[in-house]
């Protein structure tokens, strides 16, 4: 049920965002009846502006309510940047994202760790690789990766 809602809402803001240049990293859809909260993450190359959150939140919404999606129709909607240090979802992320910093946890430990560093080094044939040290990549099954996100540098 919940996911069915995930996808209805991602399908809207990517109709909504698309058109503006923009991207849908993450819906998120949490709790339940008017304690429901949605969360909608969006970027763009030039990064996002608070004008940007607002035309996502204002017209994802507006669709939302016409549209009737929401079971009991009581939400709050959430529209944000993903930040800096933003999650890595799609395989397409690692790849813009390559040359920066990265954290990646996987479901199963490699080498006795599942917590790894770096810097991004690409996706290829299901495998994200990861510049762990100079001259040392190590390359990742996709489906092995639980968690990953870009790792600020100071």
């Amino acid at each position: 049920m919940q996911e069915a809602i995930v996808s209805q809402i991602e399908e809207i803001a990517q109709r909504v965002a698309a058109p503006e240049g923009m991207e849908i990293v993450e819906v998120e859809v949490k709790g339940g009846g008017s304690q429901r909260l949605i969360r909608i993450s969006i970027d763009k190359p030039e990064g996002v502006t608070h004008g940007d959150c607002e035309l996502v939140s204002h017209q994802v919404g507006t669709i939302l309510d016409v549209e009737d999606i929401v079971p009991g129709g009581r939400y709050t909607l959430e529209v944000s940047s993903p930040g800096l240090e933003r999650k890595l979802l799609k395989p397409q992320d690692y790849q813009r994202f390559q040359g920066k910093k990265a954290r990646i946890t996987l479901r199963d430990a490699r080498e006795g760790r599942r917590n790894w560093e770096g810097t991004l080094a690409g996706f290829d044939d299901g495998n994200v690789a990861l510049e762990t040290a100079p001259g040392t990549t190590m390359r990742f099954p996709f489906e092995q990766v639980q968690k990953a996100n870009l790792k600020f540098e100071w």
